[in-house]
């Protein structure tokens, strides 16, 4: 019986060693793995990259309007049908496709005869009716020719009034994507170089955010915080940003 007790205390013990050991690897174990997470959270580097490129519109939006002013509506209406005829046949003389061009309603504005003081009485003086037109065309150099020289209706006799084109660049969605792919590249290269520095590697990425797209004209340095999208420009230069963060490893 005595050796019976003397072998079970000697189980118990050894029990409890082996306990206290496994405890003990255990907490180790996972003080090495909080250890690895809190360096794989906390060690990071952070920089920004960015691309830059210069483009040509390729789309144009352009904006004119011609007016007539009579003492009765339907007189200035008749001469505003005539001039219409005019700009559109000197428009298609010059290249400009009918599925370009876009006529809009004719605006009417009553006028008043003024007083000394310059304001309005009730007495109508006449009608000033005006027709708007856009051309939207992809034939940019074209239609930048047009824009230019349209003041050649005046010499006609008709009232016109150009307005400044605006330039579009129709390919933007793939240059985005293709641009932020080597704005991250720049971002790597910048943080290869800081790690290297200190005697370290950068490691996986591990997070990415898009900055600012701006679109500016070629020579101009404007920027805005919301990004900036230039359409007074034929030639336009497009710069992304990127803030990019990599692991850190030694």
């Amino acid at each position: 019986m005595e050796g019976i007790k003397v072998l079970r205390s000697t189980q118990i013990i050894i029990l409890g060693i082996c306990f206290v050991v496994a405890t003990i690897v255990s907490t180790v174990i996972f003080s090495q793995g909080l250890i690895k997470i809190k360096k794989f959270s906390s060690e990071v580097i952070k920089v920004t990259g960015s691309a830059e490129k210069n483009i040509v519109s390729d789309y144009m939006v352009w904006t004119s309007s011609f007016s007539r002013k009579d003492l009765k509506m339907v007189d200035a209406f008749s001469k505003l049908k005539e001039d219409l005829v005019m700009v559109k046949e000197y428009l298609s003389n010059n290249g400009v496709k009918q599925e370009e061009l876009i006529i809009y309603p004719v605006a009417t504005e009553v006028l008043y005869k003024k007083t000394e003081k310059g304001t309005n009485t009730n007495e109508i003086e006449g009608y000033r009716l005006t027709q708007g037109l856009e051309i939207r065309s992809k034939d940019v150099t074209k239609t930048t020719d047009i824009s230019r020289r349209s003041t050649e209706l005046i010499e006609k006799g008709i009232e016109f009034m150009s307005y400044a084109p605006e330039y579009f660049y129709t390919k933007l969605p793939e240059l985005k994507l293709e641009m932020l792919a080597e704005a991250t590249s720049n971002a790597k290269k910048r943080a290869e170089q800081m790690a290297v520095s200190t005697g370290n590697k950068i490691g996986v990425m591990r997070s990415a955010r898009m900055g600012v797209f701006q679109i500016t004209p070629v020579n101009s340095y404007d920027v805005s915080d919301y990004g900036y999208n230039d359409t007074s420009s034929l030639e336009k230069k497009v710069n992304a940003v990127v803030n990019v963060e990599f692991s850190i490893s030694e």
